[in-house]
């Protein structure tokens, strides 16, 4: 096992890796920007260093001063977390020159998989069903334009590289399809250094459902069912949980099985998750994979009881998987909220501040609450980087227990200084399409009007 290990990230997600760290006796390098100075959470490190100012470009994203501050504190690994270098091919290769492991799948892997459309030509390869569309990336706008008139509109323009919602386009014409495409192109150009596009049928009225996975170098792969994320504004998830509504037993054990021989055929190592697009018909269609951790991961850790953190640490340790398929269970029902520091009544203005208040609800039942966070009382929300703040899960014995206990939590969540999407969230709980479980990416639109 590792003696110490760097985590590349800020906020939350570094101090879940911390924590699990911490359960494993492994040491800790917490790295800052100077805009994170104060932030509670560098305190649970074993150490900290500062590798740059506030914006990422010159911090979080400094391939040589984080791979400098590995070295120069003598550690064996890299945990990347989520957004920023977690899946960069070229700092995972960086890592392995350097003789540090990388937490993560390897960079041919990210590669593969990262890229949208080779992952799609991938998945495809490996068994799993992909949404008609372009085979690789498009070559033009004419290309573009001759594909959208044999799948027939509407279409998706998205873009190869990223996420989050950027690069994405849905065009319901040729006009639409001749003006978004340049815009789609520099809009993923600027955000990911990388203008390619690729085209797909649009399938409207869908619902977004992703398997985790888990797989170790000794060809064991492994899923812990499915994640419903479907709750959406602008193609950024808001509320995500597991199982989903929309699947039973015999689906999601088959899916499962199908998701977890598709990994064992690409020889993919450590977490990931496979995304689908749910049509009408409840047929699944592959969109994507994520080849990292994911924010919503607790939901799935909620109701299955396996640490996934932990289990991308000894998996890249070289250790076997620690459990196999048969001794994966699920367990109740849970749902998280994405807390932003938005004002959903502004258009989701940005609410940067000081928190003066932050008094987290003490588990208001019936069922039980997490609450994952860096924040507290006297945190001042630096401008530079994504507005999450925190995230509160919530477990029952069945879907409308953990509602209950959601809705429970968030009306006793005090958090004062900032604007935050709590309202929004008891908005949506209490909708009769989140409660009835029959909701999908579109769902949303009809509160936010």
């Amino acid at each position: 096992m590792f003696k110490r290990i760097l985590i590349a990230n800020r906020g939350e997600v570094a101090l879940r890796i911390i924590n699990a760290c911490k359960q494993l006796g492994i040491e800790t390098v917490a790295v800052y920007s100077t805009a994170d100075k104060d932030s509670p959470h560098l305190a649970q490190a074993t150490m900290k260093v500062c590798i740059g100012p506030g914006p990422s470009s010159q911090s979080y994203l400094n391939k040589e001063a984080i791979l400098q501050a590995a070295i120069n504190t003598e550690c064996q690994a890299i945990h990347p977390g989520f957004g920023f270098m977690a899946e960069d091919p070229l700092f995972s290769y960086m890592c392995h020159q350097q003789k540090l492991t990388f937490i993560g799948p390897t960079a041919n892997s990210i590669r593969l998989m990262g890229n949208k459309s080779q992952a799609k030509l991938t998945a495809k390869q490996a068994g799993l069903p992909t949404i008609p569309g372009s085979e690789g990336n498009l070559k033009d706008l004419d290309d573009a334009i001759r594909l959208a008139g044999e799948l027939t509109y509407p279409v998706l323009l998205k873009a190869t590289s990223g996420g989050g919602g950027k690069g994405i386009r849905p065009c319901y014409n040729d006009e639409e399809l001749k003006t978004f495409y340049p815009q789609a192109r520099i809009e993923a150009e600027k955000a990911f250094g990388n203008g390619d596009l690729y085209l797909e049928k649009l399938i409207l009225n869908g619902r977004h459902i992703e398997f985790q996975i888990l797989a170790d170098a000794y060809r064991n792969a492994i899923h812990l069912g499915e994640r419903e994320c479907s709750i959406q504004r602008k193609n950024q998830k808001l509320i995500e949980e597991s199982p989903s509504p929309a699947m039973n037993p015999e689906k999601r054990k088959a899916m499962g099985e199908s998701v977890a021989e598709a990994i064992r055929k690409i020889g993919y190592l450590n977490a990931g998750t496979i995304e689908f697009l749910m049509d009408e018909n409840k047929n699944l269609y592959f969109m994507e994979m994520n080849t990292r951790l994911q924010v919503e991961h607790p939901v799935t850790e909620m109701v299955t009881g396996v640490d996934i953190v932990a289990e991308q640490i000894k998996i890249a340790a070289n250790h076997a998987l620690s459990l196999t398929q048969e001794q994966v269970a699920f367990h109740g029902h849970a749902i998280e909220c994405r807390i932003n520091a938005e004002d959903p009544a502004n258009n989701f203005a940005p609410s940067p501040g000081v928190i003066t208040t932050f008094n987290p609800p003490s588990n208001p039942g019936p069922g039980k609450i997490r609450l994952d966070t860096h924040v507290a009382a006297g945190y001042e929300i630096p401008t530079f980087y994504d507005s999450m703040i925190c995230k509160i899960i919530a477990h029952g014995e069945d879907r409308a227990s953990a509602i209950q206990t959601m809705a429970n939590a968030l009306k006793t969540f005090e958090i004062k200084g900032i604007k935050t999407t709590i309202p929004l969230h008891l908005e949506i709980l209490a909708a009769a399409f989140f409660k009835e479980g029959n909701y999908t990416t579109s769902s949303l639109s009809s509160i936010l009007r």
